[in-house]
């Protein structure tokens, strides 16, 4: 199991930049399609040092190319997964209890996983 990121995809220049050397922290832009508009795919990832408390995590937010954004689907957190984390890499999408809820980033959502802790998972046939 690793966390990993793709430096392919880094911002370099601007608030948000930063070079290959910081490691496994960062925001990222990938260009792809979404419901067969152009669109780009901003993502923070941290790798669960210092406050991160051995989270690792991904948000992900969409913009069409028009500057309209929206909501990443399942299929783009899909690839987004798989771009930072392993393919057996169990991953979570958590829906908190509404009285802990924050959302201080419309359209975009999260993917977890800590790092020390394996997730127990329901049964394979009530999963799918």
């Amino acid at each position: 199991m690793s966390f990993k990121v793709p430096n392919q995809y880094r911002i370099h220049k601007g608030p948000m930049g930063s070079e290959d050397s910081i490691g496994l922290c960062g925001a990222f832009e990938i260009y792809g399609m979404h419901k067969n508009q152009s669109a780009y795919f901003y993502i923070i990832a941290t790798d669960g040092e210092g406050l991160g408390q051995g989270w690792e995590h991904v948000s992900v937010h969409g913009r069409y190319a028009t500057g309209a954004e929206f909501t990443p689907n399942w299929e783009v957190m899909c690839k987004i997964k798989d771009l930072f984390w392993d393919a057996e890499d169990c991953v979570i999408q958590y829906h908190p209890p509404k009285s802990e809820y924050v959302n201080v980033h419309p359209h975009t959502l999260h993917l977890w996983r800590h790092s020390k802790t394996r997730v127990s998972l329901p049964p394979k046939e009530l999963i799918g």
